[in-house]
């Protein structure tokens, strides 16, 4: 299976403190990888690193390498256009201060995206695509920031559709979402890995299972274990993702 994203002995500490330790993994193209482990375990940072949102944070060191498409995303200069290619979902919702439209209709406007009927067409699909269209098709002017924490975080996932990503990097999605909404994003998520990879971070272990093709363990800033989904929930090589897998910590 061609990798799209690779870490080799990826290293990161916050001031003194690591975050995660030698990391080395490949991720399949068009595929799902969860992330699962405990709190503090670094899988956000993984996240944090495909992107390069890292940058963001001032006490960060990081050594090793993250390649996208056999390119080192660290060495990359521009890293908006990099940035442009991966969709980032964060768990709690970061609405912009404009309409619920132009919340996902920015992205593609500053890619150069100009003509209102495709601009039209793409924010309905985009909004469908996070369960929230028949919800708002009607109120499109309204002020994103005006609608519920579950409903803003839909429109966040809409709008890191909107620029038609290669990889999207979901953080705890769902933690602001209702059940019955969360499950048919999730049949979204298994068709939309038909156009691009998913990293999947959760801390709901069924999710991982439900919706993972493959699924890495994360423990104490390393990588315990990866390898297929229903292996690492029915034969884990490793004692301890046979623990944090059949709830005895978390």
């Amino acid at each position: 299976m061609e990798a799209h994203i690779r870490f080799h002995n990826l290293t990161v500490r916050y001031g003194a403190k690591p975050a995660l330790r030698d990391i080395s993994l490949e991720i399949p193209r068009r595929r799902i990888l969860g992330i699962i482990g405990p709190a503090n375990a670094g899988k956000t940072t993984l996240l944090k690193c495909i992107n390069r949102t890292i940058d963001f944070v001032p006490s960060a060191s990081v050594g090793g390498r993250v390649e996208v498409d056999g390119q080192d995303v660290f060495r990359i200069r521009n890293v908006y256009r990099l940035r442009r290619r991966i969709g980032m979902v964060f768990p709690l919702p970061v609405g912009l201060p404009l309409s619920v439209y132009e919340n996902v209709a920015y992205a593609p406007r500053r890619a150069g995206v100009r003509d209102r009927a495709e601009l039209d067409e793409l924010v309905e699909k985009c909004l469908r695509q996070a369960m929230l269209w028949d919800e708002v098709k009607d109120r499109l002017d309204l002020l994103g920031t005006k609608l519920s924490g579950g409903q803003q975080q839909r429109l966040t996932l809409a709008r890191a559709l909107s620029h038609r990503p290669e990889i999207l990097c979901l953080d705890e999605f769902s933690i602001a979402i209702d059940p019955v909404t969360t499950m048919k994003i999730e049949d979204i998520l298994r068709e939309l890995k038909n156009e691009m990879t998913i990293v999947l971070v959760t801390n709901l272990v069924q999710q991982a299972r439900r919706l993972a093709d493959r699924t890495a363990f994360v423990s104490d800033s390393r990588l315990i274990e990866v390898d297929e989904t229903e292996t690492i929930f029915t034969r884990p090589a490793n004692r301890l993702t046979e623990r944090y897998v059949n709830g005895d910590f978390g």
